[in-house]
């Protein structure tokens, strides 16, 4: 499986467990719905105890970089959210977030403020020299929400706010040749 139809591949995974006991739940035998619900948590503890353990043989620092590499993946990164083993900060992974939106280039994002309460990240889109305006705006907090599920899924709601252009330097000396 590629590394692009893996999280689909888990996406789809996911609804298929729900519909499943959805299923169960609608046939109205309340011990199988507890079986069931039973042998998910089972498998969540089972997998979780495997992801922690690849965590504590990755901790070696020969072993950085491909750890490194794990945290930036955006499936690795919700499996190890869900089992509550991410070894980074929220701000780190609103950072890699950020950094993973195709298209935007490094930096097209500048962090303004989170507000925990609501989970509302606020963000200023860096205009590269452009007119400052919020053209881009829709699609790039699309790209950010997106992303930001992955890594970071405590911000609930994103706000894009415009660029502000930067004025041109304007330099004042004397002429070259013009002498007093």
């Amino acid at each position: 499986m590629s590394a692009t139809a893996a999280p689909a591949h888990a996406e789809r995974a996911g609804r298929r467990i729900e519909e499943v006991l959805d299923r169960l739940s609608a046939t109205g035998d309340p011990a199988a719905v507890a079986a069931a619900e039973e042998l998910v948590r089972s498998l969540m503890e089972f997998y979780g105890a495997g992801l922690a353990r690849i965590l504590e043989l990755l901790s070696a620092p020969e072993d950085r970089t491909r750890a490194e590499t794990l945290y930036g993946d955006g499936l690795v990164a919700s499996l190890l959210l869900l089992h509550d083993l991410h070894p980074e900060d929220l701000n780190a992974r609103i950072g890699r977030a950020l950094d993973s939106i195709d298209g935007a280039g490094p930096d097209a994002l500048e962090v303004l403020g989170l507000d925990e309460v609501t989970g509302t990240l606020r963000l200023r889109a860096v205009s590269g020299g452009g007119c400052g305006c919020a053209a881009g705006a829709p699609d790039l907090r699309q790209a950010a929400e997106d992303a930001l599920s992955c890594f970071a899924p405590e911000v609930t709601a994103v706000e894009v706010r415009p660029g502000t252009a930067e004025p041109a330097l304007l330099q004042i000396g004397t002429r070259p040749g013009a002498g007093a």
